[in-house]
Order: C-alpha cells, then sequence, then structure tokens
C-alpha cells in the first residue's frame, strides 16, 4: 500500500487485493501527526492528493462526488436545518456543502486533528472559504467526547470520518449512536459514510444493525466517489417524522450540483441485489 516510486503512482490496496491508484507527478510531503500519518501528493490528473494512514482521503478535482451526498441528501430532507454538527472533516469539503444551505445559523466543525486542518488550508483548494465563515465554529477535540458532553441540540449530525475500521471504530458502535441521537433536536437527520458496497459489505450491515437499534427509521444508499472503491456506502438515521425520501426542491434549485441530482434523489437508493438482501434481514 502506499507511493510506488518507481511507477510513480500511489495505490491503496483494500481487502482480497482490489486497489485504487492515481499516477503521481510528485510527493509534497509526509509528516506523522499526533494521530495518524499524513500524506501529499500532486497527480496527474486530480489536483492534489490527501492521504491519511494509507488511505485516500479525497483528490482536489472530483472529492464533490464525496461531500455532495454525503450532505445534501440529509440538508434538504430535513424541513429546516440550522444547527448543524459535522464530525472529523478536516479537509473542510463537509463544511463547505453545509454553508451553502441559506438555513444555516452555525456549522460545528469537530476535527479531533490539527494538522488535518492546516494542510488542507496551507495546500488544499477545498475549503473554498469555509473556515473563515462567520458562521463556522471549527473545534481541534474528539468527536466521540464532543457529542456525549456537549449542551447543544442539533437538526443534523454529519460523520466524515475514516473508514469503518480500525481507530474510526467507535464512530460506529451503538453507543456513539446513541449520544447523537440524544444530541438531535426532536425532527434530526444523522448521516455517515459506511465504506465500499463491495469490500466492506460486514462493517455496513454492523454499522446499520448498530444503528437500527437506535434511530426511529435507518436509510442505506450509495454513490459513486471518484478516489473510493465504490459504490459508497451511506447511513441515515432518523429521528421523529422526518422524510428521507423527500427532498425540498426549492432548496435544491439553488445549489447547481455537479454529483448528487435531488431531481433524481430516488436513484440513491439503488443498492446491489445480494447486498440489499443482507441489509433487509440484519
Amino acid at each position: 500500500m502506499g507511493f510506488n516510486e518507481r511507477e510513480r503512482a500511489f495505490v491503496e490496496w483494500y481487502p482480497r487485493g482490489y486497489g485504487v491508484g492515481f499516477k503521481v507527478k510528485r510527493k509534497l510531503f509526509e509528516v506523522q501527526t499526533e494521530y495518524q500519518k499524513l500524506e501529499l501528493y500532486e497527480t496527474e490528473g486530480f489536483g492534489k492528493l490527501l492521504v491519511l494512514d494509507g488511505t485516500v482521503q479525497l483528490v482536489e478535482r472530483g472529492e464533490e462526488s464525496y461531500h455532495e451526498p454525503l450532505v445534501h441528501p440529509v440538508m434538504l430532507a430535513h424541513p429546516n436545518p440550522r444547527n448543524v454538527l459535522i464530525i472529523g472533516g478536516g479537509d473542510g469539503g463537509t463544511l463547505r456543502e453545509v454553508l451553502r444551505h441559506e438555513t444555516v445559523e452555525k456549522a460545528t466543525m469537530v476535527e479531533i486533528d490539527e494538522k488535518v486542518i492546516e494542510v488542507s488550508k496551507l495546500y488544499l483548494d477545498v475549503a473554498k472559504g469555509a473556515f473563515e465563515d462567520p458562521r463556522a465554529d471549527v473545534k481541534v477535540d474528539d468527536g466521540v467526547k464532543y457529542l456525549k458532553e456537549t449542551d447543544e441540540r442539533f437538526d443534523v449530525i454529519i460523520v466524515d470520518s475514516t473508514d469503518p475500521v480500525g481507530p474510526a471504530k467507535l464512530l460506529f458502535s451503538e453507543e456513539f449512536y446513541r449520544s447523537a441521537y440524544e444530541k438531535l433536536n426532536g425532527r434530526g437527520l444523522y448521516v455517515t459514510q459506511a465504506g465500499s458496497v463491495y469490500l466492506f459489505t460486514n462493517e455496513l450491515l454492523d454499522a446499520y444493525r448498530a444503528m437500527k437499534k437506535v434511530f426511529d427509521k435507518v436509510y442505506y444508499f450509495s454513490f459513486p466517489v471518484i478516489g473510493y472503491a465504490s459504490p459508497w456506502s451511506f447511513l441515515v438515521g432518523v429521528k421523529g417524522d422526518v422524510d428521507f425520501t423527500k427532498v425540498k426542491g426549492e432548496r435544491a434549485g439553488k445549489l447547481k450540483l455537479h454529483y448528487y441530482d435531488p431531481e433524481r434523489h430516488e436513484t440513491l437508493f439503488q443498492m446491489p441485489r445480494y447486498v440489499r438482501e443482507l441489509l433487509e434481514r440484519a
């Protein structure tokens, strides 16, 4: 896994020998932060590539294919999302997309690794001013701890974490989901990325089962993401009577999105048949 100097390529290897790679012009730098190894590369066709502990986080050209489906389906399904919490997302892409919604009065972002924020501000064209937006409240803290201890209540909670394996496991636990449910307002939505549909199927099923024990209703959907072993899965937990199958068209028209299409919202729910059957039995 990682950068191959001879081939001038970075490859992330998934289970069963499946890899996703980019041709690389040069390695910009590598640093061991307090929490993880951070690498930054200049790719041939996708701008800069951000890697954490050997896993692709994003490429500048195409990162919207992840941030748009993570953010806008829940934001547009909620009747009036004013107070939003983002856990993770140190590159600023999720914060940027949340702040595109005029209803948002405050967006709190809690990132555990300050170095990710610092590098993203200095080197990546992703946040596009989101960190400086007066509605943004950026905190360097442990998201699990913050959610458990905060007195705030949120309309939408978005978890933009690393894969549901290793250090991020806690973010996919029943205990964490219960903290999130408690901190949502009476009508609230929770969304998390949940890994590769094909290669992290068991992790997806585990997270889905745990969420079903907590939320009033749970939805699953998938989306093709540039740089990931797609299709990539997402899970949505509902508190109250919010209908995630429908989005607010009048708000959607102002966004001018590139990847997620609110007019075809129903296409999100297409899932490979065998995976859908596994989820239905979970």
